[in-house]
């Protein structure tokens, strides 16, 4: 075995290694960890078949069969990224929606808690 297929294999078994530890001590959600596990799959299955990246290579016409693979890694970390900016979003809106019923909470809390204005009479002059 050469050294690329054996940092490739160990560098998808090092990963999942990561994921399972990580969905054992639930720091990583399911959602995620099922993309992540496909990816280090893929890396593995690449790593131990390498004629599978030089046949998808001159599939799609491509002259240098890492270029197919950096390209298909910078392909997966924007989707991740754009995944990453909608979730953020999405939080931050859930964030300030929240925030603004904990205010209104607060201030009817308050209200409730003032005391009553008491009725006087009108000064005279």
């Amino acid at each position: 075995m050469n050294a690329e297929v054996v940092l490739g294999l160990l560098g998808g078994a090092v990963t999942l290694g990561v994921l399972l530890e990580l969905l054992r001590r639930r720091r990583l959600r399911e959602k995620y960890a099922l993309f992540w596990v496909v990816v280090a799959l893929l890396t593995i299955l690449v790593a131990a078949f390498p004629v599978l990246l030089h046949t998808a290579a001159d599939l799609l016409g491509v002259e240098v069969p890492s270029n197919l693979l950096f390209f298909v890694a910078s392909m997966v970390l924007m989707v991740v990224s754009i995944q990453h900016s909608h979730e953020l979003g999405r939080l931050e809106e859930r964030t300030r929606t929240l925030a603004e019923e904990v205010a209104l909470l607060h201030l009817r809390l308050d209200l409730q808690d003032a005391p009553a204005p008491t009725e006087t009479a009108p000064e005279r002059r």
